[in-house]
């Protein structure tokens, strides 16, 4: 939520001032003391009381952490700007007569010299920013207060239950969901039967799992009610537990299910317990769990359920965490419907068994397709077009509206399913949840970018002994566990690189951001203007159509909005631009650079930057614009692109301000030279820096590594741009001890500067996980001397990288290596010589273009990992031993290796 955001906001901001080597400002000690502890009670008060719905209080919590941080950062931007022609063109007079003065007695008395332009500016920091505290002081009275009562008011206060009870004969309680169209397929449905009337012995938890509206509890009931089922068990209980539970209540359900139907009423927990489990005693019971939401609900009644033989319990959940760790061994998880079976689903509830009119049947495709596969969407949608005019013209209305339509039938009733996933996430994952929402529908974004931005919106709370790039993966994680976020595509080691959000869940996000004021969202219209713009704290601009035109006045309410923190937009202002005249800008990203680039130098005049990312033309003098990055006193993420790709010719070099900027995160570059780090005695060492991609040229020197000494990803790229050759250090790779990830492209044509390069490629750090060359030249022997022994190396790319006529690995080579790819273009490689020992966890192998090479060595499909063998473009006799590699393993029972011989393109991230 938007006050937790600002809390933890203003947090980071302090401790960056703290731990800044060169603060741009000074703040009293006693103020922030204060700050800390007012930021320290709102931040405990919101996460003890999640639930707390005051929204106008949260919001003065919000509105007094934003004030104090507004203060501070517009004294910074002041300072870095203005301050200095402050202390020139109006104290000249006074330092002329006053200064030296002033100052010979100073150190007389052994005190530092004083500079009247910063003292005025301090004096005016600690005056506005006092303002602010004092309505913070006022909040955390009422804050006290209203915890004293919370705590006072629990004594007495039974937990509310909110659960709906099954009739005593047993079975779910009615849904909106009642469908004879068989949407789930019978495979899927004898999976589950089998796990549940297998001869497993013992009792056995069988979970549901997926996103709220997925048809968990339908596909439940469909179990439940199968004959077999009914046949197989002597009992059957369902109970729907849902956010808050009561044991008692539980434990009622369930004994009036077992048969019992009097006297529950006068027994305690504990004996009603007791009576149940005397019922279930000897019998073989199935009962559901519907709708679970922690581990504690299980915990409070799992002793009241007898192991007989061949029982089991089946729960529902939209908690992957949660179901995983009440069964480690199976964990059913829904799918959304395909198209074909969201489409039978709409016919059958808008039509019953009658056909679909044939003028309806194209656009009724469409909104069961919009509808993403959700049953729950399909159901309200279907709803609404059964009773409504069977009209062309209103479908389409229906598919031009479609999620509005949703959320608003019923009482907003799919809206408020929604809202439950949200309601009962912990306080600290609110606030990254509802940042989704700022990108656009159907938005694939980058994972890796997202945690960025996470980071650099310092909406992440800090754990101890982690970095906030784990700590944001961790809440990543636990999202998608939640089903609140979607994998869209899978790293090479099975990590997330791209993932989205279905559209009910950002209509939520959407929703609870606006009334929380957490970001705006701007659909640019011509002539229109966005109305409230200038208050807006996060700006995401989204233009109505690709032709949209920017009215003069649209781009003046956007130069106005002087509160702006974040500008993300999916469009172009190359035309005309934004003059950009904020002071409170940290995040700057366009969704999509299309084919030109931003043009206005005011970009790089926002001080607080902390993620920048920018395309940015040669011709604009990119030196020039980047020697302005020293006034970035806390930017963390640069991401800047030359717009001439593929001439390097035009290379520029950026400034070695770079080096002067110590909270540094990711610097992302493209066709640029970075040079070497100016001497002196006051540099900074980047102990923050994580990522340095893009560079050209770049010499390892001895001075260079200890600036970075953290760099976990390093992309690099050597060309020859005709001077001479010099040495680039490369050997100094092996002290960087944190480094896992290097990409290595070497487009040197002249063979003596190969070698220069390749003799310097001989240590290489313990810490690689994954390692990409590109035309390097190593001789085999040399690859497995200098890389066959890295322990953690898991990711091997070898691109026109080795040369010579064999490749011969030993025992304990390569032993972590899961995925290796061989790309050569008439490459000279003719034998390989390898045993499965020497390649252990090898999983993807995938080889390209090796024209001589003259087979796979026959012991690769004997390795107990392997999942699949890709060949393209290679000699015959290599897709014959592939053949027959494949065929081997068939005959010894593996069905599981996958052999493709297809001109498939097969990258790992």
């Amino acid at each position: 939520m938007a006050s937790y955001a600002a809390v933890l906001s203003l947090f980071q901001t302090l401790n960056h001032i703290k731990i800044h080597p060169r603060p741009p400002i000074s703040l009293d000690q006693s103020q922030v003391d204060r700050l800390t502890q007012n930021l320290t009670s709102f931040q405990d008060f919101l996460e003890r009381y999640p639930s707390h719905e005051d929204y106008d209080f949260e919001s003065r919590i919000a509105v007094a952490a934003y004030a104090a941080e507004d203060v501070i950062e517009s004294h910074i931007f002041d300072q870095i700007h203005y301050l200095p022609k402050i202390s020139v063109d109006l104290c000249e007079c006074l330092r002329s007569v006053m200064v030296s003065i002033k100052n010979e007695v100073m150190k007389i008395m052994g005190a530092q010299t004083v500079d009247y332009g910063k003292s005025i500016s301090s004096m005016h920091l600690r005056r506005d920013l006092e303002r602010a505290i004092q309505e913070m002081d006022l909040i955390r009275k009422e804050v006290i207060e209203i915890i004293q009562g919370k705590m006072m008011s629990a004594q007495d206060h039974d937990q509310h239950i909110n659960f709906l009870v099954s009739t005593a004969s047993g079975g779910p309680a009615s849904t909106r969901w009642s469908s004879t169209v068989p949407v789930f397929d019978d495979a899927i449905i004898n999976e589950v039967l089998d796990k549940l009337t297998g001869q497993q012995t013992g009792l056995k938890i069988i979970p549901i799992v997926g996103m709220g509206g997925i048809g968990k509890t339908t596909f439940a009931r469909t179990i439940y009610n199968n004959p077999l089922i009914v046949h197989h068990f002597d009992l059957l209980a369902w109970v729907t537990i849902s956010q808050e539970y009561s044991r008692g209540n539980i434990l009622k359900v369930l004994y009036q299910d077992a048969g019992s139907i009097n006297g529950c009423n006068e027994m305690s927990e504990d004996e009603m317990g007791l009576k149940l489990y005397q019922q279930l005693w000897g019998r073989r019971y199935l009962i559901v769990m519907d709708d679970i939401w922690s581990v504690e609900a299980w915990g409070k009644v799992k002793s009241f359920f007898p192991d007989n033989n061949g029982s089991r319990i089946m729960i529902t959940t939209r908690l992957s965490n949660l179901a995983f760790e009440l069964s480690d061994r199976y964990v059913f998880k829904m799918q959304f419907l395909e198209e074909n079976k969201s489409w039978d689903l709409l016919c059958e509830i808008v039509f019953g068994k009658l056909d679909c009119p044939i003028e309806l049947a194209k656009i009724g495709n469409e909104i069961a397709k919009k509808c993403r596969g959700l049953p729950l969407s399909i159901v309200v949608i279907g709803g609404l077009l059964k009773k409504s005019d069977m009209t062309r013209a209103y479908w389409l209305y229906t598919l031009e509206n479609l999620n509005l339509l949703i959320n608003l039938d019923d009482d907003e009733y799919t809206l408020r399913i929604m809202l439950l996933s949200y309601k009962e996430l912990p306080m600290h994952l609110k606030p990254c949840f509802l940042y989704m929402g700022f990108f656009p529908e159907d938005y694939e974004i980058k994972t890796s970018i997202l945690i960025k931005l996470w980071v650099a919106e310092g909406i992440l709370r800090p754990v101890d002994n982690k970095i906030l790039e784990e700590v944001a993966k961790d809440y990543l994680k636990e999202l998608i566990d939640r089903n609140l976020m979607l994998i869209s595509q899978l790293r090479w080691d099975g990590k997330v690189k791209f993932c989205k959000m279905h559209d009910l869940l950002r209509d939520v996000c959407l929703r609870e951001a606006q009334k929380q004021k957490l970001f705006c969202i701007v659909r640019q219209q011509k002539h229109h203007t966005p109305q409230g713009i200038d208050i807006e704290r996060r700006i995401c601009i989204n233009p109505e159509n690709e032709n949209t035109s920017h009215s003069p006045q649209f781009l003046q309410a956007v130069e106005f909005a002087s509160h702006t923190r974040s500008l993300l937009y999916n469009m172009s202002f190359d035309d005309a631009s934004p003059s950009l005249r904020f002071r409170l800008l940290r995040v700057y990203l366009p969704f999509t650079y299309g084919s030109s680039t931003y043009s206005n130098d005011a970009i790089f005049k926002q001080v607080n930057l902390r993620y920048l990312s920018v395309k940015l033309n040669y011709r604009r003098r990119v030196s020039r614009l980047l020697s302005l990055c020293s006034h970035f006193w806390n930017l963390q993420t640069l991401d800047v692109q030359n717009v001439d790709r593929y001439n390097f010719e035009l290379a520029s070099a950026i400034s070695p301000a770079i080096w002067e900027i110590p909270l540094l995160r990711h610097v992302k570059l493209f066709n640029l030279v970075l040079p070497d780090p100016p001497n002196g005695k006051h540099h900074f060492v980047l102990k923050n820096l994580q990522t340095l991609k893009g560079v050209i040229n770049f010499k390892f020197s001895e001075e260079v590594v200890k600036r970075i000494p953290n760099i976990r990803k390093l992309k690099l790229k050597y060309k020859r741009i005709g001077v001479e050759e010099e040495d680039f250090c490369l050997n100094n790779l092996g002290c960087l001890q944190k480094l896992e990830s290097l990409n290595l492209d070497v487009e040197i044509t002249d063979y003596c500067d190969i070698e220069k390069i390749t003799r310097s490629l001989v240590n290489f750090p313990q810490s690689l996980k994954k390692l990409s060359l590109y035309g390097t030249k190593l001789n085999w022997e040399d690859l497995t001397r200098s890389i066959g022994s890295l322990p953690l190396l898991q990711f091997l790319l070898l691109w026109n990288a080795c040369v010579g006529p064999k490749w011969e690995t030993a025992e304990g080579d390569f032993c972590s290596l899961r995925v290796l790819k061989i790309w050569s273009f008439g490459g000279d490689l003719r034998y390989w010589e390898t045993d499965n020992a020497h390649l252990p966890r090898l999983e993807h192998l995938c080889l390209d273009g090796l024209k001589n090479l003259e087979e796979i060595p026959s012991c690769i499909g004997d390795i107990p990992t392997l999942k699949s063998i890709r060949v393209r473009d290679c000699n015959k006799s290599v897709t014959d031993s592939a053949k027959r590699i494949k065929l081997e393993q068939e005959e010894i029972g593996n069905e599981d290796l996958q052999v493709e011989f297809m001109p498939v393109k097969f990258l790992f991230g």
